[in-house]
This record gives C-alpha cells, structure tokens and sequence, in this order.
C-alpha cells in the first residue's frame, strides 16, 4: 500500500510517469523505499529546499503508523 501511495504522489508530480519506479527493501524493523524517476523530474520531487521530499515523508509515515512499522523513503539520483 505504501509502496502505491509514493509511486502514486511521484507520478503526479513529474512530466515523465512512466519513468517513476520505487522499489521496496523489506528489513527486520524498518522498510526502505527507494524512488527513481527520470533525470530531469528530480527537482520537481524534491522541491526547493526539499519541502515536497518532506511532506512526502510526513504522508508515508502517516500512512505505515497503522502497520507499525518503520517507512524510509529515499530519493535516487
């Protein structure tokens, strides 16, 4: 569910979609997911000073508080 609700919020940021891929790396106490979207999109994902970055994060562990478990999200360049 998480790993949808970032590839969802990523998509609708970015030109390009189709170029939007986050992996998920399942751990013992936390969960990393990893986005990749194309060269160009990476400053529209971050945001200045990285607010959108941030409220992405704030969202995905909003979202993981009922699982309980630990939601990481990592941008890749």
């Amino acid at each position: 569910m998480e790993k949808d609700l970032v590839e969802y919020i990523a998509k609708s940021l970015v030109d390009d979609p189709s170029q939007v891929d986050v992996a998920v790396i399942e751990g013992e106490k936390s969960t990393v997911l990893e986005l990749k979207v194309a060269s160009e999109d990476i400053g529209k994902v971050i945001g200045k000073h990285g607010r959108i970055a941030k409220a992405m994060r704030t969202v995905l562990q909003a979202a993981s508080a009922r699982t309980g478990k630990h939601m990481v999200l990592e941008i890749l360049d």
